[in-house]
């Protein structure tokens, strides 16, 4: 089964809110936010999650149609509520508690849209903690090999078992060094443990970030492309770079972009996102300023 890069991108996970002790709560979760990014850059993605029939799932409801996003792969359920992941401060220094049984752990693989064969379709690892959700996810990847695995890694949500099958199944990797510290133990360097991982699961790419070292990528023919970040970046709120830099190398996969322009525009990107306060940014303008300076609008 080939790759379509002109079929809609499916991306599948949670949608949900960080809730802070000063009552604040912000929109997030990976694939929300990578969703919610192409989606402003134009890719029509097909964002496939549950939510609660509850304020919080109609907020998500909302902001997705506001944004014009299609809900057709947003399912409600009456029986969970919209996930949410609390969060507490303790000495100054931030805890996570990412809410077990939430909707999006109950995505219903009877209730899934259509997708589209050979489309490319993007998920992480924290939706895939509950049976459910998994079942929805198999149901997916069956039509199509052109997986892209964003590996965020949430303990205690995940097993190497379980990581190590979801890279077998996927032919694009993103992950930063711990992660790959995590998967392939035994390389003495990122560039060597992101090879051995290609090789045990015989992936096409591999992304690595390296924080404030930049990113690199490397393929199966040996190309290894590496990027690092400008000078003087002003770093507000550093919540949700990597959702943003995955966006961007989505975006080169769908439009047939270089990989070394790739790289370069999504660390372009996510510095961007660093410099303003939010993982997602409403404003339409902001997007459309890099989609001319890519001249792919």
């Amino acid at each position: 089964m080939s790759f379509d890069p002109t079929q809609a991108p499916v991306v599948f996970g949670e949608a949900l809110f960080d809730c802070f002790p000063d009552g604040s709560e912000v929109l997030g979760g990976a694939p929300f936010n990578v969703a919610w990014h192409l989606a402003a850059f134009g890719a029509a993605p097909v964002f496939v999650s549950r939510v609660g029939e509850d304020p919080l799932g109609a907020r998500i409801e909302a902001a997705m149609q506001r944004l014009g996003m299609t809900t057709v792969g947003l399912q409600r359920d009456p029986a969970h509520s919209t996930g949410t992941v609390q969060v507490k401060l303790e000495g100054g220094e931030p805890s996570y508690d990412i809410v077990a049984g939430s909707a999006y752990d109950f995505i219903d693989a009877g209730a899934l849209p259509t997708p589209p064969t050979g489309g490319l379709l993007y998920h992480g690892t924290l939706a895939l903690r509950n049976a459910d959700s998994a079942a929805a996810l198999g149901r997916l990847r069956a039509d199509t090999n052109a997986v892209f695995l964003d590996v965020n890694l949430r303990p205690p949500w995940w097993s190497l078992e379980q990581v190590q099958t979801l890279l077998s199944a996927a032919r694009w990797a993103k992950l930063n060094t711990d992660e790959l510290a995590l998967l392939a133990p035994n390389g003495d360097s990122p560039e060597s443990q992101a090879e051995a991982l290609m090789q045990r699961h015989a992936l096409e790419r591999v992304y690595a970030t390296l924080g404030a070292a930049g990113a690199f990528a490397l393929t199966a023919d040996g190309t290894l492309e590496r990027i690092s970040p400008g000078t003087g970046i002003e770093v507000v709120d550093a919540v949700g770079a990597g959702d943003g830099f995955a966006a961007v190398l989505i975006l080169g996969l769908l439009r047939g972009w270089t990989l070394g322009d790739t790289l370069e525009r999504a660390q372009t990107f996510a510095s961007a996102i660093v410099a303003r306060r939010g993982a997602t940014i409403d404003d339409p303008d902001f997007y459309a300023g890099f989609l001319d300076l890519w001249s792919v609008a």
